[in-house]
């Protein structure tokens, strides 16, 4: 970890000793309030009628203020990491020069933090874009990589899902003219970076749930220990006042206490790691509970270009040859379907002749004659394209039809394919069957999803057949064809009605009301402006597919919360049964009998546990920080991996750990 983090952590952990910020944390302000006052009845044992030696009673006082230390350093530690990408980000937003167009259409320089909603600027080649806006004219090449950290630039053109642009980022080429869409203070890098840092952040409602919880436990355990006091009086144990504090900073939920917040923290942080912006943390912590999935086919579950996928022999002729011709027409092609019918035939097996394109005319694509192909210098001539237009080719020279050819043509287009002819001088030889690939692993991954108890949708424009096809190749649950943007909101709805929280992509201006009623929306950073405000999280890198991996870093926030939760109450049902009977064997001798550690003495009981419950924390950082590793399994089987780890292990570690610090404390008192 960066070695300033740490410096700057632990500054802040003794700033946030101030009561003010100290009292957002119910529970260690409890504890800080109990060091005070063993810190009193250390400096003035007669006021509190203190029985204890004065070493005892400072050494006290000591680790509580310790185990406020450790909790403050293990949130310092979290809001230090989100600082370190707040600072990272500051860096990126620069007070630019603005070219201002005014009603005149003269241009005026301004500073960008002059700019507000509505105003028109004009970027070009080698300059920063001022602020967040729309294009309204020109295209050009945008380097994101100030945001995104890819160093390929993108293109950004008026109108379409690629129209909008984000302050920061610098145009390569051309010239745009920008309508700017939020005000000074509020654009996308703003947002970021209040987002990720730390300290700004908003507790979750579930955060809020689980510190409800706590502090009623502190509550019962404070009314526990208060009753500790007559029934010592009763059965003549005098029980010191820095040993009650002791006892009850033993007993409440600190481990989590301290260490809640972090969770939190880091989990936002993991989230922005992924080079995905969550708008809020709630965001990220519903993404843990997301039982459906729309996904868009195009880009997302395909890889939205259209690839070789079969070589189709017609008129009797072989799939060698098919393959073989339709591998010369493209050696330079440089389309990726021209690509992908080079690579699908390397794989078959089939090369071209050595040097056979040198000196060869290449016949390009064009709309008019929906053809391309390669005039090779051994007069060899070879032509693939749409199926009319290479009917018409060979019928023009004087060629013939093979009477298969129509039937796989429409075979294919059936399908939802794209079939390609080829023809070798006025002769078919057979169809390229062009296809829209799903992308590798797609089908492990939603058996990942799956096993999570996520269904999964697909959402496509084409027609059912074609859908139908791609989902059963994919392995996705159900499918969506022929769908419009009211189709998506519709199915949204539909499942959140069967009580179920819906995670859809998007990036689209026909997307944005889908992704504002989904659960967790996820917009593409290159989409456009309307979708980005739609949704509730922003992936930078524009993949689609990286919900799956949000959805596991929302779970892992969960678990982890969880399971540092399960191993502080476990820890605190050890002490308990840990620390009374050592307290109080030597008045009742009947109760030594729960004394199954064999703790030194009561005061070595006391500090043993006070000691192993400050030293707890820390070690518990590094969990807090990376999270509880993540495995697609049911509820029930995480549920009973988490009590048998976490739970079992709760209660079992304090009995090894105390006894251990039982062991040294008891050399030197």
């Amino acid at each position: 970890m960066n070695k300033e983090i740490i410096k700057t952590a632990v500054v802040n952990s003794f700033k946030k000793f101030n009561p003010k910020t100290m009292v957002k944390n119910p529970i260690m302000f409890i504890v800080e309030l109990g060091a005070v006052l063993t810190l009193l009845v250390t400096i003035f044992p007669g006021l509190f009628n203190s029985t204890q030696s004065f070493g005892y009673n400072l050494t006290i006082t000591l680790v509580l203020f310790i185990t406020v230390l450790f909790a403050n350093f293990a949130e310092s530690i979290a809001e230090g990491r989100g600082k370190a990408q707040a600072d990272t980000l500051k860096k990126t937003k620069k007070d630019t020069q603005a070219k201002l167009i005014d009603k005149n259409g003269k241009i005026k320089m301004i500073s960008s933090a002059e700019l507000r909603k509505g105003d028109i600027v004009q970027v070009s080649a080698g300059e920063i874009i001022p602020s967040d806006g729309e294009i309204i004219e020109g295209i050009a090449s945008v380097d994101e990589s100030a945001i995104t950290g890819e160093s390929a630039p993108v293109i950004k053109e008026a109108g379409g899902d690629f129209s909008s642009v984000t302050g920061g980022t610098k145009v390569i080429s051309n010239t745009l003219k920008i309508r700017i869409s939020v005000s000074a203070g509020e654009s996308f890098l703003d947002k970021m970076i209040s987002l990720v840092e730390g300290a700004a952040r908003q507790k979750t409602p579930n955060e809020l749930a689980l510190s409800t919880l706590l502090i009623s436990l502190t509550i019962i355990f404070v009314v526990v220990v208060w009753t500790i006091i007559p029934i010592a009086g009763f059965v003549k144990i005098n029980i010191d006042i820095a040993t009650l504090i002791a006892l009850l900073v033993c007993l409440i939920p600190t481990t989590i206490g301290g260490l809640l917040s972090a969770i939190g923290i880091a989990g936002m942080d993991r989230v922005t790691k992924f080079n995905v912006i969550a708008m809020s943390g709630r965001a990220v912590e519903v993404t843990g509970d997301i039982n459906a999935m729309l996904l868009d086919k195009t880009g997302t579950i395909t890889f939205g270009n259209r690839m070789a996928d079969e070589f189709v022999p017609v008129g009797g002729h072989t799939a060698e040859e098919v393959t073989y011709y339709a591998l010369l027409s493209s050696l330079k092609d440089g389309t990726p379907e021209g690509r992908s019918v080079v690579e699908l035939s390397h794989k078959l097996g089939i090369k071209a002749d050595d040097g056979i394109e040198e000196g060869a005319e290449v016949i390009e694509f064009t709309a008019e004659t929906r053809m391309s192909g390669m005039n090779f210098k051994n007069g060899l001539v070879v032509r693939k394209g749409a199926a009319s237009a290479v009917v018409d080719y060979v019928k023009a020279n004087g060629g013939a039809i093979p009477s298969d050819l129509e039937s796989e043509v429409e075979r294919i287009s059936k399908l939802g394919g794209t079939p390609l002819v080829v023809v070798k001088e006025k002769e078919i030889m057979g169809v390229i069957y062009l296809k829209d690939i799903v992308k590798p692993g797609m089908q492990e991954r939603f058996k990942q999803l799956r096993a999570m108890g996520i269904k999964t949708i697909m959402v496509t424009g084409d027609n059912p057949l074609t859908a139908q096809t791609i989902a059963k190749e994919a392995g996705v649950d159900d499918f969506i064809a022929q769908a419009k943007p009211e189709d998506k909101i519709s199915a949204i709805k539909n499942e959140q009605a069967q009580g179920r929280l819906v995670a859809m992509t998007g990036d689209g201006t026909n997307d944005a009301p889908a992704l504002a009623q989904a659960d967790v929306g996820l917009a593409m950073n290159s989409g456009t402006m309307a979708a980005k405000e739609a949704a509730n999280m922003i992936d930078l890198d524009s993949d689609p597919t990286k919900i799956i991996e949000v959805v596991e870093i929302g779970k892992q926030l969960l678990m982890t919360r969880g399971s540092l939760t399960t191993f502080s109450i476990a820890n605190d049902v050890a002490k308990y049964f840990a620390i009374l009977p050592a307290i109080m064997s030597a008045t009742l001798p009947s109760i030594g009998i729960l004394n199954i550690m064999r703790l030194s003495s009561s005061n070595s009981a006391i500090l043993s546990a006070l000691i192993f419950n400050a030293v707890v924390i820390p070690a518990l950082i590094p969990i807090a920080m990376r999270g509880i590793k993540y495995k697609p399994a049911s509820a029930n089987a995480i549920l009973a991996k988490n009590m048998l780890i976490y739970g079992i292990g709760g209660v079992i570690t304090p009995f090894i750990g105390i006894k251990v610090i039982d062991v040294i404390v008891s050399l030197f008192i």
